[in-house]
């Protein structure tokens, strides 16, 4: 089992830019697709972000272009930057781990705890 720690999220406002981290211990990171998910206040979690183990890249929704997802097999982490932060965008900020490349919760084995971002207007 991987232990995943989100850091990096914070009160920002609009139009801002942010860069949330995620570093893994306890497992083979390069063998995992890694993902990133958010839930905002009184909605379910949703899909953010996908890298696979060879670097392609899936996006949820309208957020390619302004999210970026890439990761640093060296240092064991996984990025998420944000640009033009809408206050839609405030949430609590998941990284999982997979080992099949897959956009739905169900097919992440390892969860971290969360990393808050708001967003005021």
């Amino acid at each position: 089992q991987v232990q995943l720690v989100e850091s990096g999220g914070s009160l920002v406002q609009a139009g801002d830019s942010l860069r949330l981290s995620c570093t893994a211990s306890g497992g083979t990171f390069a063998d995992y697709a890694m993902g990133w998910f958010r839930q905002a206040p009184g909605k379910e979690r949703e899909f953010v972000a996908l890298i696979l183990w060879n670097g392609d890249t899936t996006y949820g929704g309208s957020l390619r272009g302004r999210f970026t997802i890439s990761r640093d097999n060296r240092k064991n982490t996984v990025y998420l930057q944000m640009n033009s932060l809408k206050p839609e965008d405030t949430g609590v900020y998941y990284c999982a781990a997979a080992g099949l490349a897959t956009t739905r919760e169900e097919g992440f084995h390892s969860w971290g705890q969360g990393t808050h971002v708001t967003v005021s207007s």
